[in-house]
């Protein structure tokens, strides 16, 4: 019996795939911020479906003040909560998904990474609670509309989401085993 590799000609690799094999950490930065653009997009479009059904729509703008929580009428009160909170969730469901299948490729069972990302999607939705309501509130005051507002403060979350997540969704809550085939140099 021979061996059919032995016959085989060497594969040449392309210079993106090289760069990728001779960058593993980079390319999964690089990767990690490209693919958290599919939560990014979650929570852009349930804040503007949010805006328009609680805000426009049912006029839900009375000031909301909850312990840390801070949506006045410039912060778009209950509405601007209510439309915050449910982009949060929905954005950081999608994300725990993206993030251990695609970008990490985790082989952390699911049941050992889940509990982690929910501390770190309590705090990142947390903060991203309690900063819209600022950040829209001077928005508005600055005299931009609710829309762009609420906008610009998603991308404020977006912006701390990453800063803060990557580094602990890598090394705390979705690890490659040390013995994994995948594990970056």
């Amino acid at each position: 019996m021979t061996d059919n590799n032995a016959t085989q000609p060497t594969r040449k690799v392309g210079p993106i795939r090289q760069w990728i094999k001779d960058h593993p950490n980079i390319w999964e930065f690089i990767l990690f911020n490209l693919l958290s653009n599919i939560s990014t997009i979650t929570r852009f479009v349930v804040t503007w479906i949010g805006t328009a059904i609680f805000i426009s729509g049912m006029g839900l703008t009375q000031p909301f003040h909850f312990l840390i929580f801070n949506y006045d009428t410039q912060g778009n009160g209950l509405g601007g909560f209510l439309t915050f909170l449910l982009a949060e969730v929905l954005a950081q469901v999608v994300n725990f998904f993206v993030q251990m299948k695609w970008v990490f490729k985790s082989d952390s069972s699911f049941k050992d990474a889940a509990w982690k990302y929910v501390i770190l999607a309590v705090i990142i939705v947390v903060v991203n609670l309690v900063l819209p309501g600022y950040v829209t509130g001077l928005c508005q005051g600055w005299g931009m509309g609710a829309g762009i507002a609420g906008t610009i403060a998603s991308v404020v979350n977006t912006l701390l989401a990453v800063i803060v997540s990557y580094p602990l969704l890598k090394f705390w809550v979705m690890p490659k085993s040390k013995g994994s085939k995948k594990a970056t140099k």
